[in-house]
């Protein structure tokens, strides 16, 4: 089976990286013998990335730029690549080549088997150690709490057929959500093949500590309704609880020796300890509620998760 590569390249202030990124994939996926498209999706950049990918578009037939509205960070970015792609089968990658380019041969070449959706996962990563353990912890979680489990070292990259694609542009609604998420939800059998990511090439990352919370909360509430059994179970638990506490202390009332069971009300400690507590567990609870509530909300709401800007004179 052979068909044409849609390869998304994720672009944010990466003006002095596109070249050398198309450079790169040009080489690889010819030497290969694969025909593609490569969709540079800019992710609100203001450094003039967006102008090299238009100046790339005029000189490559197979090369098409689009611009989002604003920064809606790279997992958005990728369900808009995929609305665009017109080939057989598409993949998105960063251009820091912490993916190594050469794995879309790879995976090309399983889906050529007949693979539908194929994950590259990281069998070793070149993180800081720190980085490492925090993902591990994350994945491990994930694993733990969701109705699908994730390999060890994480997963964010894949090739899809055009069945899946057609599926994604049609029945899912890109908010609160990733495509590595809704894939795994979606079954098609899924091939895994092992990498090593490599150190990103940028100085500084451009994926901070709010956009790691934010998806994180988006990964988790999205995949897992374990938050909510869990509250439940901890409603259920100390309602037992207590209400055996109330026949217990009801019987030494009644029929009880005080002498032998010295129940004593001694100060007013213990009952601020246990108000905070069962206060302070309420309010996790309903901010646990909320955070579903929320999304309940925004898909009500129906709002786009992402803008391509058109470009002047279309």
């Amino acid at each position: 089976m052979n068909g044409k590569l849609s390869v998304i390249l994720l672009s944010y202030k990466s003006k002095q990286r596109l070249i050398t990124a198309q450079n790169r994939l040009d080489t690889v996926l010819t030497k290969a013998g694969i025909s593609y498209e490569l969709l540079i999706i800019d992710d609100g950049s203001q450094d003039g990335s967006f102008e090299i990918a238009l100046e790339l578009e005029k000189k490559f037939e197979n090369v098409k730029a689009y611009e989002l509205s604003r920064n809606f960070t790279s997992h958005y970015s990728i369900f808009a690549g995929i609305k665009v792609a017109t080939g057989s089968c598409t993949t998105a990658i960063p251009d820091d080549e912490q993916q190594p380019y050469e794995l879309l041969v790879e995976m090309y070449q399983k889906w050529q088997t007949g693979a539908k959706i194929i994950f590259p996962y990281r069998a070793k990563r070149e993180d800081p150690l720190l980085s490492k353990l925090m993902a591990n912890i994350f994945y491990k979680v994930m694993s733990a709490t969701s109705d699908f489990s994730y390999p060890v070292q994480g997963v964010d990259a894949f090739l899809i057929d055009r069945e899946v694609m057609d599926v994604l542009n049609e029945r899912i609604h890109p908010i609160n959500t990733t495509t590595v998420t809704e894939l795994l939800r979606l079954g098609y059998s899924p091939v895994y093949i092992p990498y090593t990511r490599t150190k990103s090439l940028n100085t500084k990352s451009r994926w901070t500590f709010k956009k790691k919370y934010k998806l994180a909360k988006d990964w988790f509430f999205s995949t897992s309704s374990f938050p909510i059994k869990l509250i439940t179970f901890l409603g259920l638990s100390i309602s037992l609880f207590a209400f055996a506490l109330i026949i217990f202390y009801g019987y030494i009332k009644l029929f009880g020796n005080p002498d032998f069971w010295k129940v004593e009300v001694q100060g007013w400690v213990s009952l601020v300890i246990l108000i905070s507590f069962f206060s302070g567990l309420i309010i996790l609870s309903l901010g646990i509620i909320a955070e579903y509530i929320w999304r309940i909300y925004e898909e009500v709401k129906a709002r786009p998760g992402y803008i391509i800007k058109k470009k002047q004179g279309e």
